[in-house]
């Protein structure tokens, strides 16, 4: 780990259990929302390929190992 994340770290712990809990609450929403956009992102480049017919759907599971 790097020095920046171990003094982030040390810093943390100085923190009062009301700002932990804080921290921790707009930590997870930060993941909540990176998560959404990479869902979002994610749509969007399926979106894309499926109106340049480039998606290949299958049912098959020999051909979907194979897509992978």
């Amino acid at each position: 780990m790097s020095q920046k994340y171990n003094t982030l770290v040390e810093e943390v712990k100085k923190l009062s259990v009301e700002e932990k809990e804080e921290l921790k609450f707009l930590i997870e929403k930060y993941l909540v929302e990176e998560r959404r956009d990479e869902i979002f992102k994610n749509y969007q480049e399926s979106k894309k390929e499926i109106e340049e017919e480039q998606l290949e759907f299958s049912g098959d599971m020999k051909r979907l190992k194979e897509m992978l």
